[in-house]
């Protein structure tokens, strides 16, 4: 009963056109930051500290423009339940997909790195993009709350995505690749890892942080080709992603290279808009301060 009343309610909100759900996003603004407060302390340390050379005003208004993002990205997520397939090509669009169609028709299977950057939610559309015989898959954490867990399965399965709990993934790709079957299987790499397996540390956005490496042991293990999602946003309610090749050869790489080069192109695009990272993440608890 629960589930059917969020389903509800969920697509009820997800009918509103775009210039309804931005004015309700302005609004819910305004609760988020100024009355709820919801985890301000968390958002102001992370990025004081991630950006020194940053004056405390500056701070502030990246602050208040992640906020007005972060809003808008779960409105706009919440978009997935019904939004149709044209509309979704037209408000987030795909660059260089004729590379990576290009890899897959050779029979060759790609790990795609992503951040907690942009609206994240919307790359499950990638599956109207690539060729009709490629199985697309995303690594999600599974959600305590059984109920939310099975919405979010739905609506961002609704492109042609398969959504694998992060906890079967060796067991997910072992299988899809024993039959021999080309996929394109994102990972959204840039979690923070418990503080027992923080083992591998980078700087990252000034900080000497513990990095996950499982997705380059994957793609080492398993020959697959590695690939970044390089996210922009052009203006409210519309993104632009690039699929940019990492490393041709990443067999060839030492161990934890793949993983620097991945962060460091994540690094660079939260430079430039750092509005656009999810601040709201404990990301950096296990990590210190440069």
């Amino acid at each position: 009963m629960t589930y059917h009343l969020l389903s509800f309610f969920l697509r009820l909100l997800s009918l509103l056109p775009f210039c309804v759900l931005y004015v309700l996003s302005d609004l819910l603004y305004y609760l988020v930051y100024y009355i709820v407060r919801y985890r301000r302390d968390i958002v102001r340390k992370n990025l004081t500290e991630s950006f020194p050379e940053k004056s405390g005003q500056e701070i502030l208004s990246i602050e208040k423009e992640f906020y007005r993002s972060f809003v808008d990205i779960i409105l706009e997520s919440c978009k997935l339940a019904s939004i149709s397939e044209d509309e979704i090509k037209r408000h987030m669009s795909f660059k260089n997909t004729e590379s990576v169609n290009t890899v897959l028709r050779d029979g060759k299977s790609i790990a795609l790195y992503l951040g907690h950057y942009a609206n994240w939610e919307w790359c499950s559309s990638i599956p109207l993009h690539l060729d009709k015989n490629v199985i697309c898959a995303q690594i999600y954490h599974k959600l305590s709350n059984k109920n939310m867990d099975r919405l979010m399965l739905n609506i961002r399965g609704r492109m042609g995505a398969v959504s694998v709990d992060m906890h079967k993934t060796a067991r997910y790709v072992t299988e899809i690749s024993t039959q021999k079957k080309v996929s394109i299987i994102g990972f959204i790499a840039d979690q923070s890892p418990r503080k027992k397996d923080s083992r591998h540390f980078l700087h990252f956005l000034n900080h000497n942080t513990p990095v996950l490496t499982g997705t380059e042991k994957i793609i080492k293990h398993y020959g697959l080709e590695a690939f970044f999602l390089k996210v922009k946003r052009v203006k409210r309610g519309y993104y632009v992603a690039e699929f940019v090749q990492l490393h041709d050869d990443p067999k060839s790489l030492p161990d934890f290279e793949l993983t620097a080069i991945y962060y460091k192109m994540l690094e660079q695009c939260i430079k430039e808009n750092p509005e656009l990272y999810l601040w709201t993440h404990k990301r950096f608890r296990h990590a210190e301060r440069l």
